[in-house]
């Protein structure tokens, strides 16, 4: 199998409303997306939606990044190009995963085959910071199906602290609770925070405390009250041996994005389990693409609301036939793969290029 040709689109696609993180509003998804078709005319996609702040990958950088190794593997077999693109993961884990993606979907990687259709359950998000607003998307969310509500802390401890105290009295129980720091608090406001947790209604208390700082994710452990879940600070299996070994967390999120490949992210989910912890997948800062693919992992290896919901921000969508969302989850179709909104493509396009050049 040769890859006869690489289109890679660099791709702005602004959200229909503001995402809210402790890192600052999102307002519009910075895109990757790479399409590889063979010389059969088998076709993959893969994306990279570059978050500064979540990875210290950049727009620019990445962009450099695929073309570059674009150039270098157009024209060689899939297994070739495989291989050069895993010698650069390291340089940038979401970019090379793009293109690995692309090559995984051109081959037709197993876990992508939808032999039924499939319901697979989302998470949804309490973007609301006022009681009223809360009020409002809780009912509505609890209405649409789902049973699992994140909410994102990390911005201002104590008002942090009163808005969950009242979302978990005004959810009584109807719903799981997902607490979402990204990585906002210091150290000693994490434990406070985690500590200071009444644990009803709620599932985990994810991320508190930057990524590297590993001394604060175990001591916030040891501290909570509830269950611990690591993100930014996992890439590989280096970072789960080392939650395991610190007891740093008792969930671990991957992400397809930052994992290199659907293999290597399937190994990742089923050695999370080996070691005693619960894995989550999804990536709430991704198109159609990467969700679409990830639900596809979700439907064999996961058994808890997945955070794949990215795909619902966007105000266009990347995929020709939009993926549907009914009770509370996304809806994988039996029959082949999606193809691509062409039109949404070429609207949201700031750079082009493909290799071999015309």
């Amino acid at each position: 199998m040769t890859i006869e040709r690489l289109t890679l689109y660099r791709l702005k696609l602004p959200l229909a409303t503001p995402y809210k993180l402790a890192i600052g509003a999102v307002h519009a998804f910075d895109t990757i997306l790479v399409e590889a078709r063979d010389s059969d005319g088998n076709v993959g996609y893969g994306e990279a939606t570059i978050l500064t702040g979540y990875t210290d990958e950049t727009v620019e950088g990445s962009w450099r990044f695929v073309r570059d190794l674009a150039f270098r593997i157009a024209g060689k077999n899939a297994e070739a190009a495989k291989a050069a693109i895993e010698a650069e993961y390291h340089t940038a884990p979401f970019a090379a995963t793009a293109l690995t993606t692309a090559i995984e979907m051109m081959e037709d990687h197993p876990l992508l085959a939808i032999s039924e259709r499939t319901n697979v359950p989302l998470l949804a998000i309490v973007n609301a910071m006022d009681e009223a607003g809360i009020v409002r998307e809780i009912e509505a969310r609890l209405s649409e199906g789902y049973r699992t509500l994140k909410v994102k802390v990390g911005f201002d401890l104590e008002p942090d602290m009163a808005r969950v105290r009242f979302i978990q009295k005004f959810v009584g129980g109807r719903a799981q609770i997902r607490l979402d720091g990204n990585q906002g608090y210091t150290r000693q406001e994490a434990v406070h925070f985690a500590s200071s947790l009444t644990p009803d209604g709620i599932e985990l208390f994810e991320q508190p405390c930057p990524a590297g700082d590993w001394a604060a994710a175990e001591a916030a452990a040891r501290a909570a009250t509830v269950p611990m879940m690591l993100d930014e600070s996992i890439y590989g299996m280096e970072d789960i041996e080392r939650a395991a070994e610190i007891k740093a967390a008792k969930y671990i999120k991957l992400k397809l994005m930052k994992a290199g490949s659907i293999a290597r992210l399937a190994e990742g989910l089923q050695r999370i389990r080996t070691l005693g912890m619960t894995p989550v997948l999804g990536n709430g800062v991704a198109s159609d693409v990467g969700c679409w693919m990830e639900g596809c992992v979700a439907r064999v290896h996961i058994a808890n609301a997945g955070e794949m919901n990215g795909f619902l921000k966007p105000i266009s969508h990347v995929f020709r036939n939009p993926i549907a969302v009914e009770n509370g989850g996304m809806v994988l179709e039996k029959g082949p793969m999606p193809s691509l909104n062409e039109h949404a493509i070429t609207a949201a396009a700031e750079e082009t290029a493909t290799f071999p050049a015309a």
